[in-house]
């Protein structure tokens, strides 16, 4: 299997890997389940008011007809008093429908009180555990949040141990890389220069030119040393001593 291969299967787990992580976050599915719950209990709220609001609608609407009945009650005694009986009849009939009314309205309105008690009872329990969900729900991803950044910490750690091994390796097989080129380098500068290798940059003969100056040069130096012989034996000769005496170099017979 290649480096890269190895590489790119790495690359894919790992962001498989933080995939799954993300949608099996813990932290993310405790806020799920909390924003459900105050949905829930605003739910309960909405019909607690809608409740209430029904039922001081049956109130305005019995203190209205609690009004008409205490009217009609004196409308009744007026018209007797003035000796319209019939009057006073249709004025207690009327008063009379309106009772039957107003025990409907008195049903209702109790009713709806029980309804409006059982709905506070169940929007304050329900305040009570959304309260203690929330109060958990941050412990719970506090933990978690502290746990997941030692893992990374350990991770990192971890990671730079295997780096700094890579990076030893690497070093190694880059001293071995650099030694064997320079082994070549000094190889072929030997074949070179015996003339096993032929160096195609070179000029034509360059080879025996290169020769001719090596005995050049040798037979300079067998001069020099005679010369210096010479100068030894004798008083005479030029000296380099002086400020100038560099001047000399390689212009007299000698060289010293």
């Amino acid at each position: 299997m290649s480096d890269n291969t190895s590489r790119m299967r790495t690359i894919f787990r790992s962001k498989t890997s933080k995939a799954l992580n993300k949608i099996e976050d813990p932290r993310e599915l405790l806020d799920d389940s909390y924003d459900q719950q105050v949905k829930l209990l605003q739910q309960v709220r909405k019909a607690l008011a809608e409740v209430a609001t029904a039922k001081k609608r049956i109130d305005l609407q019995g203190q209205e007809l609690g009004a008409r009945y205490q009217r009609l009650a004196g409308q009744a005694h007026e018209a007797l008093s003035q000796g319209r009986e019939d009057l006073a009849r249709a004025a207690l009939e009327r008063r009379s429908l309106i009772e039957r009314q107003v025990a409907q309205l008195q049903d209702q309105y109790t009713a709806m009180q029980k309804q409006t008690a059982q709905l506070e009872e169940r929007e304050r329990r329900l305040a009570e555990q959304v309260a203690a969900f929330r109060i958990e729900k941050e412990t719970i991803k506090a933990t978690y949040t502290a746990s997941e950044a030692q893992v990374k910490a350990n991770e990192a750690v971890a990671g730079i141990g295997a780096t700094v091994n890579d990076i030893g390796t690497s070093l190694d097989r880059a001293r071995d890389r650099v030694a064997q080129m320079q082994a070549r380098a000094a190889a072929t500068d030997e074949l070179l220069s015996s003339g096993a290798l032929q160096d195609l940059t070179a000029a034509p003969d360059a080879d025996i030119e290169r020769q001719l100056a090596s005995l050049s040069a040798q037979s300079d130096v067998e001069r020099q040393l005679r010369a210096m012989k010479q100068a030894n034996s004798s008083a005479g000769g030029r000296s380099t001593d002086r400020p100038d005496g560099w001047l000399s170099i390689g212009q007299g017979p000698t060289a010293q």
